[in-house]
């Protein structure tokens, strides 16, 4: 039997990989980018094979890497994360620098940039490992401490989205949420709570008048903009 909560033991930075150039590019929050050899550099980051940046890296060959800061703003994640630039220009409105080899780095809420070259791509089946030498890297700011997965689960109450490796289905996460806050108060026996899955916003009927049940199926959470149906009762 696996038990989902060890594997949550295991230690992930946050991170946004972008890949393209100039005119055309897209990123992606990601928690398994890691140095693999230290003589030359070597990185490696796992995407998804339905991730629309897989295709970007897959043409360019290269890729950037912005390590996050605790105080990332959920607008980050939900733009990154859990919406496709098949749809819109990611980049649009983000602070951007350029690397060595065109590629933009996304600086908002970044502490530090890597940027690779691709030499190698290994299938393991969901996804594409990409294996590339470091040719740049800055730290952007000393004073803030970098997001780890482990805190934005905990602290941020975030959960991965659905083509992250570490990604657990909604009814698991569901299970643990409710079990996390089965000791909350309730503050009336009529009114519920709803919490969303993606960036931890709660959205309480009590406070806002109106039971969720009758919120519109357009509406989003107003934190990151995930649709009603990623929200869980607690």
């Amino acid at each position: 039997m696996i038990d989902i909560n060890a594997l949550f033991k295991v230690s992930y930075g946050l991170y946004i990989v972008t890949a393209g150039n100039s005119e055309s590019a897209n990123g992606f929050i990601s928690n398994t980018v890691f140095q693999v050899t230290a003589e030359p550099p070597r990185f490696a980051a796992c995407c998804n094979k339905n991730n629309y940046t897989s295709e970007f890296i897959e043409q360019h060959g290269y890729f950037t890497c912005s390590v996050l800061s605790q105080n990332t703003s959920s607008d980050i994640f939900g733009h990154f994360g859990y919406k496709t630039g098949r749809n819109f220009n990611k980049m649009e409105g983000m602070q951007l620098k350029y690397g060595l080899s065109g590629t933009p780095v996304v600086l908002n809420d970044a502490i530090a940039f890597l940027e690779c070259k691709v030499i190698n791509k290994v299938d393991v089946g969901t996804h594409w490992i990409f294996i590339a030498e470091l040719i740049d890297a800055e730290v952007l700011s000393q004073d803030v401490e970098q997001m780890t997965y482990d805190y934005y689960r905990k602290i941020r109450r975030g959960v991965a989205p659905k083509n992250a490796p570490t990604y657990v289905d909604k009814s698991k996460a569901e299970a643990e949420v409710k079990t996390e806050e089965v000791k909350n108060e309730v503050a009336s026996a009529s009114a519920k709570k709803y919490k969303c899955a993606v960036c931890g916003h709660v959205y309480d009927e009590q406070k806002n008048n109106t039971t969720f049940s009758d919120l519109s199926e357009q509406w989003k959470c107003p934190d990151c903009g995930a649709d009603k149906e990623d929200f869980i009762e607690i």
